[in-house]
């Protein structure tokens, strides 16, 4: 290289000759004259031996052509690959693209108040729930595309309920509603690639809309799902929690002093600090909150309970039989009977718990022994001949005769005709 370079200078600069280049240098004339016709630095390639692949490139492609992402595994049992899986690797790393397809990704520039994505992050350390139980719960993640804000909640199951009450939650802590909410293929938002009912039903309350990324594509919305590798590495480790309150209030503080205070590199600035410009260009909050939580209209049951997300909580039995509507928001379990509240229970985050009111045990108790005492009473008028109305006077028990009395009539006992006897003719006088 270094060789080249001089060649070059000495006679293009300073018009030596090759011959004195040849006497200075101490190299051949035929490598002056290279180095002078050669625009490009000498560079050492050596000639390629091909691969144990090639062999295998057409029986590769033939399989390629139907199943273009059929695994590297599968195509090696296919072919009955002998080798180390690198060179089949690497050749299917070159020729895969040709029957795919490539799918670039553009660079996006968000405007203040246009976009928050949306994802469930799932945290390896289970949580307690109840004395001996622990769960893994779903963390519902809301990134602000302009500012990069952060907001985060846990929640109690991946239901369409309490995912909207999560929403809510985070939405409303912010003031504002931004114009689009990106989601995944999320089951209860839009698993069948629709937008589910209730969250169509949500976001035509906050007067936004929401998007839902294309199947297998998780760059879509890749903002949030990194977010959540930084939720992995810097706030989980080294932490332990009591319950899911302990972890939200946890989350809450890591948020508040270092995630939304740290300096974003793709911003220039911290979260915080563009918060309020991502807000001014937001939608303001509905007048009405939407309708979120997990809702039913049941016929409560004799056993008097009622099942929300597998725990069991009790109702006052004075309704049994009757239609209740059952609301469950993060917290509270609410039950109502033609609007008037019949129960009302802290929402269990545990799997199949049983909650009980013992007011409504006590209630349920009353009520068995006061029908036990009826059916007592209706044995023991039926035994001594005596009757009484449903308001508790006795009815007098009356023979058949005296009705015939009070009314005047006797109607004489007659004897009973055989139905099989001809009827009886007079005999005529000749």
């Amino acid at each position: 290289m270094e060789d080249w370079a001089e060649i070059r200078r000495l006679h293009r600069a300073e018009g030596v000759p090759i011959k004195e280049i040849v006497r200075r240098l101490g190299v051949a004339r035929n490598t002056v004259r290279a180095a002078l016709r050669s625009d490009e630095p000498p560079k050492y390639q050596r000639a390629s031996r091909g691969s144990v692949a090639d062999a295998y490139e057409p029986q590769v492609r033939a399989l390629l052509v139907q199943w273009p992402r059929m695994p590297g595994p599968v195509i090696a049992q296919r072919i009955g690959w002998p080798y180390s899986e690198g060179p089949l690797k690497k050749l299917l790393a070159r020729i895969r693209p040709e029957y795919v397809g490539i799918d670039p990704a553009d660079r996006v520039v968000y405007q203040p108040g246009e976009i928050a994505q949306c994802d469930l992050w799932f945290p390896e350390t289970p949580v307690p729930v109840e004395a001996r139980q622990a769960r893994i719960l779903p963390v519902l993640v809301v990134t602000l595309a302009f500012s990069r804000f952060l907001s985060a909640t846990m929640i109690p199951s991946r239901q369409a309920g309490d995912i909207l009450s999560g929403m809510w939650l985070l939405i409303a802590a912010l003031g504002r509603v931004p114009k689009t909410l990106v989601w995944d293929r999320e089951s209860a938002i839009g698993g069948t690639g629709r937008v589910s009912v209730p969250a169509a039903a949500f976001a035509g309350t906050l007067a936004t809309r929401i998007r839902l990324a294309p199947p297998r594509d998780p760059e879509f919305k890749g903002m949030v799902e990194r977010n959540n590798g930084f939720f992995e590495t810097s706030f989980l480790p080294g932490r332990s929690f009591a319950s899911p309150v302990d972890f939200n209030n946890q989350l809450g503080d890591w948020l508040a002093t270092r995630a939304n205070t740290r300096t974003v590199r793709a911003i220039q600035g911290r979260p915080v600090d563009l918060l309020e410009t991502d807000r001014q260009a937001m939608t303001p909050l509905p007048p009405v909150a939407p309708a979120v939580g997990l809702t039913q209209r049941i016929r409560l049951a004799r056993d008097y309970y009622v099942r929300v997300d597998t725990c069991d909580y009790s109702v006052d039995p004075r309704v049994i039989g009757r239609f209740v509507e059952v609301t469950a928001s993060p917290t509270r379990v609410l039950v109502l009977c033609e609007g008037a509240p019949v129960a009302e229970h802290e929402r269990s985050w545990a799997k199949h718990a049983v909650i009980t009111d013992p007011a409504h045990v006590a209630t349920a108790h009353q009520m068995r022994l006061a029908l036990a005492e009826q059916r007592r009473a209706q044995q023991q008028a039926q035994q001594t001949g005596a009757r009484r109305h449903s308001d508790g006077h006795s009815v007098a028990l009356r023979a058949l005769p005296d009705y015939d009395a009070l009314f005047g009539v006797d109607f004489p006992p007659t004897g009973t005709a055989d139905p099989t006897a001809a009827p009886a003719t007079e005999a005529s006088t000749p």
